[in-house]
């Protein structure tokens, strides 16, 4: 269960507070005791991330905001702090835990909040037995007391739930969320936020003639799906929808070009772009971003079986453009390429896509960063840098030059869903913009996404990488529209 999250108007005696300080002075608010002063003051002149102090009736923790770093890193750095707590708040078995801040920035309270939330997410829904150290809580309600909006705190509950169930649906295991039974999740989030969704079933896949899904589909016993999200708030302010593709693939193991060692571990969170474009639909919903939003999400799973496509077919795509397929391995494209030319059925401002798409960019930036490649106007690409160093979910671009494109071209078809060996995660971009007739930015995001261990707060096992980013990055648009 996710914390409730509260505002108060003042602390209680006997309230256990984690208070954010900007300097070494003890607020006397907090009630501590004059040896527990003394005991604070030597641990903040030595530098320590925080303090903890455990008085008779409740507990104190401060956190020292750190010096001589820019304004993005402070915040990055506080909400790591969050994560290195998790374990003595839940330790100390809280029911519910004041977070206030003195002399510190103005949103520090909410970066806290927001890393300890991500912190404490886990995921537990097939656990039998749990031992005693499980049996430990964090707290139900986190009250903020301190200068913090109304709206902010609701930003902060619709995101962070949405990150919620989208780490949900990225841990789940195949064999209990194929893409039938993800597209009735979709269904159900949007009902409960207040978008709509549209699912196309494979007849009406076939009917479309989208070649790369179906491609795909074909050595599975599971149909695909094709997911329609829209939000269309009545006060909508632009002109033309940002359309939203995210990848769902619900397991790969990458076909007849089968995945070997423990490559094949993991693959059920290769859907994780269907899923944070879900979370992002969740978010404009509940929060009323006044944007016209679209998200298609293609679904289905990538295996050996049956009829499975392989090396060397032919394929037409749904904008007719002929594939030759080089490797079954590089399925993701495929079906993100239908569902990029199906986009431009509704005039695009914009079109991003996200997904976990290649080892190359995972190779290049590793979990630092989001790899990005676009034809899309340098105001989108330098928002989204803001807005990345804002919740630190960080883009770096990559080169989108025309050479890279040459390395598609096939000698029986219209090009081919490989290159060489070399720039794979470019090349990918490249064979995804011949499918784009608008403004494209397309996301990586396999670095970032898919983690061995947890990178604080950003957890293993499907930390939802560009949830936040593009959540805050739509948000600012809609704040640009209106000024």
């Amino acid at each position: 269960m996710k914390s409730e999250i509260l505002k108060i108007s003042q602390i209680s005696a006997g309230q256990s507070v984690v208070c954010i300080i900007g300097n070494d002075n003890i607020p006397e608010r907090l009630n501590l005791s004059k040896s527990e002063k003394e005991y604070a003051q030597k641990q903040l002149k030595a530098k320590e991330e925080y303090t903890f102090i455990n008085s008779y009736n409740k507990c104190t923790y401060l956190v020292r905001l750190k010096d001589g770093i820019s304004h993005h890193k402070v915040r990055e750095e506080l909400r790591k702090t969050a994560y290195n707590l998790r374990k003595l708040i839940k330790g100390n078995n809280h029911s519910e835990l004041v977070i206030t801040s003195e002399e510190s920035y103005k949103g520090a309270i909410e970066d806290f909040v927001e890393g300890l939330i991500l912190s404490f997410y886990s995921f537990e829904k097939y656990k039998t037995q749990t031992d005693e150290s499980e049996k430990l809580h964090y707290p139900a309600r986190l009250l903020l007391q301190g200068k913090v909006a109304d709206a902010d705190i609701k930003w902060l509950v619709d995101l962070t739930d949405a990150v919620y169930f989208t780490r949900d649906l990225i841990n789940e295991p195949v064999n209990h969320l194929n893409a039938t039974a993800l597209a009735g999740e979709i269904k159900r989030i949007g009902d409960s936020a207040g978008f709509s969704v549209e699912v196309l079933n494979k007849g009406k896949i076939e009917a479309l003639k989208m070649g790369g899904l179906l491609a795909v589909n074909k050595g599975s016993v599971d149909p695909p799906v094709f997911c329609i999200l829209e939000w269309r708030p009545a006060n909508y302010v632009n002109k033309n929808p940002i359309v939203l593709v995210g990848k769902g693939i619900v397991y790969d193991t990458g076909g007849l070009n089968i995945k070997t060692g423990d490559f094949m571990a993991g693959m059920n969170g290769d859907m994780a772009g269907a899923a944070i474009v879900t979370g992002i639909l969740h978010t404009a919903a509940r929060t009323g971003i006044p944007l016209h939003i679209i998200g298609l999400i293609p679904s289905t799973d990538n295996r050996p079986g049956g009829n499975a496509y392989t090396q060397g077919d032919i394929i037409t795509m749904y904008n007719k453009l002929t594939v030759e397929i080089g490797n079954t391995d590089a399925e993701g494209r495929l079906i993100l390429a239908d569902a990029i030319s199906y986009a431009s059925k509704y005039a695009p401002e914009l079109i991003i896509d996200i997904a976990t798409l290649t080892g190359s960019a995972a190779m290049t930036f590793g979990n630092q960063a989001i790899a990005v490649m676009t034809n899309a106007d340098r105001k989108y690409i330098n928002l989204l840098e803001e807005c990345g160093n804002d919740v630190y979910e960080r883009i770096a671009e990559l080169p989108f030059w025309d050479e890279y494109g040459e390395l598609l071209k096939s000698d029986i078809s219209d090009l081919k869903n490989i290159g060489g060996r070399e720039a794979g995660a470019i090349i990918a971009g490249k064979f995804l913009e011949r499918f784009a007739e608008y403004p494209l930015i397309h996301m990586d995001i396999a670095g970032t996404e898919m983690l061995k261990k947890d990178d604080f707060y950003r957890l293993k096992n499907g930390p939802a990488s560009g949830l936040r980013l593009l959540s805050t990055f739509l948000k600012k648009i809609a704040a640009d529209y209106s000024k």
